[in-house]
């Protein structure tokens, strides 16, 4: 299992990150998890929810990329439906553009009355410079 942490926002009630993670993917694909946790300077980090996203169909997409060959253009390549193994708050699509294999997805935190994360997913395939995936967030 792989993780990585965001820096901290201090004094927020809405915080926005604007960061790049890198992850090797091997076969079979899973599920990627975020967990949300308070920092706190004198006692436990105070977990504030967790949400999930089946990578599963990121993954077929690059395949059906690959089959297609794709090269050039933008085309929505998938629909992901939320399910009982995302906790997608809308529908999103497996996209194609400017060379990259991406979602874009709204995540709703369990575990907590309410939260959201926005989040964008970018699949490179492992020819390129850097192998896996890649999440915004």
């Amino acid at each position: 299992m792989q993780t990585t942490k965001t820096k901290v926002i201090n004094s927020c009630l809405n915080p926005v990150w604007n960061e790049e993670m890198t992850f090797s993917m091997k076969e079979p694909v899973g599920i990627i998890k975020f967990e949300v946790f308070d920092w706190d300077r004198f006692k436990y980090d105070d977990k504030m929810g967790q949400a999930f996203l089946d990578l599963q169909p990121v993954a077929a997409a690059t395949k059906l990329r690959r089959a297609l060959r794709l090269t050039a253009g933008e085309t929505n390549l998938r629909k992901v439906n939320p399910d009982a193994d995302n906790c997608l708050l809308s529908d999103s699509f497996v996209t194609y553009a400017n060379g990259e294999v991406a979602i874009d997805a709204r995540l709703r935190l369990r575990e907590v009355e309410s939260g959201e994360l926005f989040v964008t997913i970018k699949w490179i395939e492992p020819d390129s410079a850097n192998t896996g995936k890649q999440a915004d967030h």
